[in-house]
């Protein structure tokens, strides 16, 4: 039993609720159930106590409470991590998700952002100013995980990765106090929060450079049948190199959805498409993707001029909370003739019903930023590929949607140079090792100096020396 829910941690959880503004919630108690849920429904963890806060304030006193009393503590964001790394069993669940607020800075083109803010709200604060910086391709990811890991996007051939857009990061640290993290203050420990995750504190807020970006921009889906899937992904890995920086392009595997833009009759039927993302002159852009409409004869043919927050969310339908999810991913230098062959040999063996592969082509300006520049490194072009098997719950033959995943992954990986940190699921120290390779030297030496208790260890973990 966690010192919480003995009696006399009762009582220290009503002193905590005299300096707490926000809504403390133990098991049994109103909205507990609603807020312990993350967007993996497959996760069911029971924290002692969750911290709901609404500023840095509580987020310090939730810190010092679990130091206090000894209690492993998780942190959620958007709580959108595949291993529900967000919510613990029976410690503090130090809650962000009510810190939202967004102020835009139309002048300097700077964005600051509460750490609890989905991309959905940095984007429809900033889009009225058309303004944007490179986010998710889901709209209800938190800012927090994404950024602090590096953040992929559509606009980051143009505009770099959300690392590369950061200027500033209000961080609370395992002892409980409140530090600002910028290149001036703290460089190294700027440098390790650029890609090197939750490991050295909390992120209370983010401070980003914005450009200029729609409101209107050129976007939307291409799908071919699955029979012209190596020939699409033979193009695309061509094509690629030398592509426009404004072109942002995701690769998209999965049975086709039911949207209107497709066929009636190809619902439920493996597809292979490309979602793109056009960040400049429209008519430039037009030209700029038409040799992808070239390749064979597609099923649809969705790109067009779109708001912006449209394209932004143009995803989420295959991504909703609640589903059951299971993932693995690999960092590929390029879709050789031997990583095509694995990928539509996945596709023919898809066992889940919303199996998804989706692959990130990585380009243009967030290339050029020096490898030693950030905790992200791995920074050449590739692509980012994302083996998903989904399912409705209850827990049904998960056994073979795991393995699914497993056996695609292994045989992805005689092809594959490394892994994205935010993409890790169940490869413990061996995948963070993969994820930061050289770099893991100086990250553990930041963790020494900032959290040597590992405190921060809900997450992908780089523990201190000896830890």
């Amino acid at each position: 039993m966690s010192t919480v829910e003995r009696e006399g941690g009762v009582a220290n959880v009503s002193n905590l609720r005299q300096r707490f503004r926000g809504a403390l919630l133990r098991p049994g108690e109103e909205s507990y159930d609603d807020a312990r849920r993350v967007w993996n429904g497959a996760i069911d963890r029971r924290p002692a106590l969750i911290a709901r806060c609404v500023g840095a304030d509580d987020v310090i006193e939730a810190v010092r409470f679990a130091r206090e009393h000894d209690l492993i503590a998780s942190v959620r964001g958007g709580g959108h991590a595949i291993n529900g790394l967000g919510v613990c069993d029976g410690g503090v669940m130090i809650d962000l998700s009510l810190m939202k607020s967004v102020r835009v800075d139309v002048q300097a083109r700077t964005v600051r952002a509460s750490g609890g803010a989905l991309w959905s709200d940095v984007d429809r604060a900033t889009q009225p100013f058309g303004l944007a910086t490179t986010g998710g391709v889901i709209s209800h990811t938190g800012i927090g995980g994404l950024t602090l890991g590096g953040g992929l996007g559509h606009l980051m051939r143009k505009h770099g990765l959300t690392i590369d857009n950061l200027a500033a990061v209000d961080l609370v640290t395992a002892d409980g106090e409140r530090i600002r993290v910028d290149a001036e203050t703290e460089p190294e420990l700027f440098w390790g929060v650029r890609g090197g995750g939750g490991n050295f504190g909390i992120a209370t807020a983010f401070e980003y450079r914005a450009h200029k970006v729609g409101p209107i921009v050129l976007g939307g889906p291409i799908f071919w049948t699955v029979e012209n899937g190596p020939e699409v992904l033979r193009f695309v890995r061509d094509f690629v190199s030398d592509a426009p920086d404004e072109l942002g392009i995701t690769l998209a595997m999965m049975p086709a959805p039911p949207a209107p833009f497709l066929p009636m009759e190809r619902f439920g039927k493996p597809v292979v498409g490309l979602v793109l993302a056009w960040a400049g002159d429209i008519g430039a852009g037009e030209k700029a993707i038409a040799p992808l409409r070239t390749i064979a004869t597609p099923v649809a043919d969705a790109v067009r001029p779109m708001p912006y927050v449209a394209l932004q969310s143009m995803l989420d339908g295959g991504a909703p909370h609640g589903r059951h999810y299971y993932w693995k991913s690999h960092r590929l230098p390029t879709l050789s003739d031997g990583a095509i062959d694995q990928l539509m040999a996945l596709v023919a063996s898809a066992r889940s019903p919303f199996w998804q592969l989706n692959g990130w082509a990585v380009g243009g300006a967030a290339t050029r930023v020096p490898a030693d520049a950030t905790a992200m490194g791995q920074r050449g072009q590739g692509f980012h590929v994302n083996i998903v098997s989904a399912w409705p719950p209850p827990n049904t033959a998960v056994d073979n949607h795991v393995a699914w995943v497993r056996d695609g992954w292994s045989a992805l990986q005689p092809h594959a140079e490394g892994v994205y940190a935010n993409f890790l699921s169940d490869e413990g120290g061996a995948g963070v090792r993969t994820a930061y390779g050289d770099r893991l030297t100086r990250l553990t030496a930041l963790k020494d100096r900032h959290d040597p208790a590992n405190f921060f260890r809900m997450n992908a973990n780089i523990p201190p020396t000896g830890g």
